[in-house]
Parts: C-alpha cells; sequence; structure tokens
C-alpha cells in the first residue's frame, strides 16, 4: 500500500515558508549589527570596514536557510597588507557587496520585519477562538470583544497568514537574486573562471595526448621495431650463409630483406612522427638539428633557449619546424632554408625560412591550417608571410611561462 505524503490543499500555500521566514528573521538579525556600525562606528564607512565579514555571514545565512551557495568574486591579490587593501577598494566587486550591505539588506530586512509582525499577529488572531474554548470567557485571560469579534479576528488570522507565506517567499526570492548579483562573482568574473577551467582542461587534454604518444612511439621502437630489425639481420644473415639455394629461393630472400629494410625505414619515419626520442634525450636543439640532416636542402638551425621548456611545447616547436620544412620541400622549390629558435621573455618565437617562391596559402592544403590548429592548442600564434616570388617567413609564438 502507498502512503501518501502531499500535504492537504488548504497548507500549499505555507509550503516552504518556514524556511523563509527563518532566513528574513536571521536577515534582520545581522542587519541590526549593521544598524549599529551605521550609528556607532563611523557611519558608511565603518560599514565599509566590516563587509570582509558581513559578506561571508549573508552568505552562510543564505546557505544554512537555502541551501543556497554563492561563490565568492576572485580574491585581490598584493604582497602587502596596504596593497592588498587598495586593490580591495579599487574592485568593482567590493563595493557591489557594500552596496548589497547599505542598499538592498537594510531594505529587504526591514520588508522581513514587517512580514514577521504579520506572522505573529495572525497567529495570535487565528488561536483567540482556541484559547476561549481552552480557558473560557471568564477566565484571567484577557479575551475582548464578544464571540462575532473574535470569529473574525480568527478569519483574519488565517488570511494574514495565507498572505505571509507568499510574501515571506518573495522576499527571500528577491534577497536571494540581489545577495547572488552582489555578493558573488561578477559576469565578467565568471566568464574568466570558466575560461580560466577550459584552458587548464585543455592543457590537461594536450599533456595527455602527448604521453599517449610517447607511449605509442616507446611501444613501437621496442617492440615491432625491433622485430623487424631482427628479421631484417637474419634474412641477411640467410643471404650470406646459404650460397647454395635455389634462384627462385634466393630472389625470394633478397626481397623480403629489401621490404624488411623499408619497413624498418618508414617504422623510423613513423616513430619520429609521433614523438622522436632524441627530444627527450637531448632536447630541442638536437632534434631540430636532427631534422635539418635528413632535409635534402641546407638548413641553418640556431637554437637559444636558456632552460627547456615544458615537454608539450617543446613536442609542438617540434612539430612546427618539422611541417614547416616538409612544406619548403615539397612546395617552396627552396635552394636553402633557415631556422631560428629564441626565448623573448615568456615567449618562444619559432621563424622559418626560405628562399623558394612563395605563395604559401594555409587554405591550398600546404599543411599551414593544422600547424596553427597545432600551435593553437597550448594558446600560441602563428604568421606566414609568403609574397608570389618569395621568400617565406613563417613564424610561430608559444607561451613559456616557466
Amino acid at each position: 500500500m502507498r502512503v501518501s505524503t502531499a500535504s492537504p490543499s488548504w497548507l500549499r500555500p505555507l509550503k516552504g515558508a518556514g524556511p523563509a521566514t527563518a532566513c528574513l528573521a536571521l536577515g534582520a538579525v545581522v542587519q541590526v549589527a549593521t544598524l549599529l556600525l551605521l550609528v556607532f562606528a563611523g557611519g558608511p564607512v565603518g560599514v565599509v570596514a566590516a563587509t570582509p565579514v558581513l559578506t561571508p555571514i549573508q552568505r552562510a545565512r543564505l546557505h544554512a536557510c537555502l541551501d543556497l551557495e554563492i561563490p565568492p568574486p576572485p580574491k585581490t591579490g598584493g604582497d602587502t597588507y596596504k596593497e592588498r587593501v587598495l586593490r580591495w577598494l579599487q574592485s568593482w566587486s567590493s563595493w557591489r557587496q557594500v552596496g548589497y550591505h547599505l542598499i538592498a539588506a537594510p531594505l529587504i530586512a526591514v520588508a522581513g520585519l514587517l512580514t514577521l509582525a504579520l506572522w505573529a499577529a495572525s497567529a495570535a488572531a487565528v488561536t483567540v477562538l482556541l484559547w476561549r474554548l481552552g480557558v473560557g470567557p471568564q477566565s484571567w485571560f484577557p479575551l475582548t470583544g464578544g464571540i462575532g469579534q473574535q470569529v473574525l479576528l480568527t478569519v483574519l488570522g488565517v488570511v494574514g497568514l495565507c498572505v505571509a507565506a507568499p510574501l515571506s517567499k518573495a522576499l527571500v526570492r528577491l534577497d536571494t537574486r540581489a545577495a547572488s548579483a552582489c555578493l558573488g562573482p561578477s559576469r565578467a568574473d565568471q566568464l574568466a573562471r570558466r575560461v580560466a577551467e577550459v584552458s587548464e582542461s585543455r592543457a590537461g587534454v594536450v599533456d595527455a595526448a602527448d604521453a599517449e604518444r610517447r607511449r605509442i612511439e616507446r611501444d613501437l621502437h621496442d617492440g615491432a621495431q625491433q622485430r623487424l630489425v631482427s628479421m631484417a639481420v637474419n634474412l641477411g644473415l640467410a643471404k650470406a650463409t646459404l650460397p647454395d639455394l635455389p634462384e627462385h629461393a634466393r630472389k625470394v630472400i633478397d626481397e623480403a630483406h629489401r621490404e624488411a629494410k623499408e619497413a624498418i625505414e618508414e617504422l623510423n619515419n613513423l616513430v619520429r612522427g609521433l614523438h622522436p626520442a632524441v627530444l627527450d634525450d637531448r632536447g630541442l636543439d638536437a632534434a631540430l638539428s636532427g631534422i635539418a640532416e635528413r632535409a635534402p636542402l641546407p638548413v641553418r638551425v640556431e637554437v637559444d633557449l636558456p632552460q627547456r621548456p615544458s615537454p608539450a611545447v617543446e613536442a609542438v616547436a617540434y612539430f612546427v619546424v618539422s611541417e614547416a620544412l616538409a612544406n619548403v620541400v615539397k612546395h617552396a622549390h627552396a635552394a636553402q632554408a633557415e631556422v631560428s629558435v629564441e626565448r623573448i621573455g615568456d615567449t618562444i618565437l619559432i621563424c622559418v625560412s626560405d628562399d623558394g617562391v612563395g605563395g604559401a596559402d594555409s587554405a591550398a592544403g600546404s599543411g599551414l591550417a593544422g600547424l596553427a590548429k597545432r600551435v593553437a592548442s597550448i594558446d600560441g600564434t602563428l604568421s606566414v608571410n609568403s609574397p608570389v616570388g618569395g621568400p617565406t617567413l613563417v613564424s610561430v609564438e608559444l607561451p613559456c611561462a616557466r
């Protein structure tokens, strides 16, 4: 059998009025302290000074009565106490809090006190008949008027209760809106916090992807690549130690040996494309020098980094240079290229230039669009200057606050 827990219809106007009334009562108590500050502690100046204390109290009141969580605005920084106070006074969120304590909270408190008085008067009026029935008309309890007046008072008390309940809830809704707007972070603060969270989440995704590439590179290097090398060695030994094989068998072994070596070369290129081991072992300078040595045209590399950047930034810098030089080889028809990497403040500047035909366009499928996305994954910027006829200069700025 299902037991219904719904309130009777005649009690529905009172539903939720208890927490709202408690919230108004506590708000009035807090406002008494604010009134004392206005009268005895320097007027509005005292309220301003007490705002860092009054604001957490008001947040705690709303949380305790209504389970409303109002996050605090961003903290004002500063090395010394004087600097923190000055920044607090210069912050718009601080003055929104002061406005709540000086304007919104007093008005709501006055309306709350009137509502509490209505609750008390209505509750007293409702009990008039109960007192008459309980103690009798000749009792010492001061019941005035006849039975008609007492019935009228009871009816008015019921009406007062029905009015006080929605009035309390309406005042609390107004209080929560004012408190959320004044005591919490502003819309700009919320957006800034959200942007910071998204940036942190994206950085975590970038780090996770880089770690996964490193794992795949290790697995290929220690697994499949070693098996291919072993197979190529065994095939070479078979060619050298089995001279009496039939011609068709020798051709099969020769073909298998050649394909094994080609597979090893392709796997080496794949591993370098995922994450070169030399980048972890010896840093960006050695890794870029390796790219330059493998390029089919002369490439001059200059790397000036006082200290190694983070692994994610280092990996992006490597792939930027690798892809840019690949574009030079494929499209530029250049005779030479130059690569420079230097740190300027908290930024790593990468420049890749060539003396080719120019005309590089990210929309023409040259790989620059993908390169720009890779750079943007860590909040970097990419610019291309490539007039028709050349030369071409690809500039990349990567943040490096480390």
